[in-house]
């Protein structure tokens, strides 16, 4: 009886044995450590989106460094928002771009890509888990688009939006992608006015 309870522990532990190298070599099964989608990487240095201590407004823009037009077109509209409104105001503003293509976009080449912009705009990237937290949180659509005989090898299809947010995260209001800052320029002071600091 007792050779029967040592064969059976003996296939248990060659049983989990052979799950876990089946699993460490299968590339669906995931690694990568989690991380709360809030602290995200720009640069050299990890932000807390929702940190509590900073009680600025987020203006958010989800888009990816090598898309053609429409992030360039977005990231320039906020660019000339931020530079017409006054600086009162822009001390109340934390703007972001987030990556959607953490794949390509690390977090230097994100910084990089938003500070051409304007240097207060803060670029930020994640794991792909992170991005797809955000995303969802915020309804942020994103689908892949390979493209075959291209370097680029894939683009992002995507929504356009501005999104100010709360300190907490809590969605204050979205704006539609727009060709000109007018909107922005306007509804800032609104927000950023109407939040108690």
């Amino acid at each position: 009886m007792k050779y029967q309870w040592l064969i059976l522990a003996l296939a248990l532990v060659a049983g989990l044995f052979a799950r876990h190298m089946m699993d460490s070599n299968d590339p669906t099964v995931a690694n990568e450590p989690y991380y709360p989608m809030n602290y995200l990487e720009s640069g050299t240095e990890v932000i807390d989106l929702f940190d509590p201590e900073d009680q600025r407004i987020r203006l958010v823009y989800f888009g990816y460094t090598q898309c053609p037009d429409i992030c360039p077109t977005s990231l320039a509209v906020l660019s000339a928002a931020l530079k017409a409104i006054p600086q009162q105001q822009r001390d109340n503003l934390w703007p972001i771009f987030i990556s959607l293509d953490p794949t390509r976009d690390t977090a230097d080449k994100t910084a990089q890509y938003a500070a051409y912009f304007d240097t207060t705009i803060t670029g930020a990237t994640g794991t792909e888990e992170q991005i797809k937290a955000l995303a969802d949180t915020y309804g942020v659509l994103y689908i892949k688009n390979k493209l075959d005989n291209s370097e680029i090898k894939y683009v992002l299809d995507h929504n356009s939006y501005f999104y100010f947010l709360k300190p907490s995260g809590e969605l204050i209001k979205k704006l539609p992608h727009m060709a000109n800052p007018t909107q922005l320029i306007t509804m800032i002071p609104i927000i950023t006015s109407s939040i108690s600091k």
